[in-house]
């Protein structure tokens, strides 16, 4: 047992390794804390609190394990780390005012995968319908199904939509073609390479044909998109 009077002197001797005396607070002993009044710095520490010695180590790993529980129970999370359902990214920057919608992407493909369905129907002059189609008849059905609406004959069709160069064909422009005198007199639709879909009155079908085949490129005249 050690007793420390108020002016600070002790009672009874307590050896130096086994009191404790930090800078502006009252001696600690092994047998806890007693105040001491008035409070004066000491500047004498005891061995066992050096830098690098057992005990020091012992006390920074409870500083530590305490901090660690306490995060635990608040369910606190270290930062930087995101929190789940924290904030997101900035949304993208929207187009400005006035500027045109998108193309679906794959829209001339699926228009043309209705015009290849309708493979092996057959011709008929005015038709417009599975039964049989005419070369116009035949498009103006197909962009139908798409909800698209074109003019009904050849002529009508070559003035609307936008012009295509030959190097910019894509699956579901239409492609025209001079087959009796120079201006567009029939008609048929990209799918893909070199390849177009139409409703020729020559072998009576809806059949898949060539532009590069010397007939059709040397009477091509143009090609125009309608979507």
């Amino acid at each position: 047992m050690v007793i420390v009077t108020d002016a600070g002197r002790a009672v009874k001797a307590l050896p130096a390794r086994n009191r404790i005396v930090l800078s502006g607070l009252a001696p600690v002993t092994s047998t806890g804390i007693v105040q001491k009044s008035p409070c004066r710095a000491d500047t004498h520490v005891s061995p066992m609190f050096r830098p690098g010695t057992q005990l020091t180590r012992l006390f920074t790993l409870a500083t530590l394990a305490a901090l660690a529980v306490g995060c635990a129970s608040t369910g606190a999370v270290p930062q930087p780390f995101p929190r789940p359902g924290g904030p997101t990214a900035s949304p993208t920057t929207p187009p400005p005012p006035g500027a045109p919608p998108p193309t679906p992407a794959g829209d001339g493909y699926a228009i043309a995968g209705t015009a290849l369905g309708l493979r092996g129907a057959p011709y008929r002059n005015g038709g417009s319908d599975p039964s049989g189609f005419d070369c116009s008849g035949f498009v103006w059905y197909v962009f139908g199904q798409h909800g698209i609406r074109v003019a009904r004959t050849v002529t009508e069709q070559f003035r609307e939509g936008a012009e295509v160069g030959a190097d910019t064909i894509e699956p579901g422009d239409l492609l025209f073609f001079a087959t009796q005198g120079s201006s567009a007199s029939h008609v048929g639709m990209a799918i893909g390479g070199d390849e177009f879909v139409h409703a020729p009155s020559s072998r009576g079908e809806v059949r898949v044909e060539r532009l590069s085949a010397p007939y059709w490129a040397s009477r091509y005249v143009g090609a125009r998109r309608m979507r």
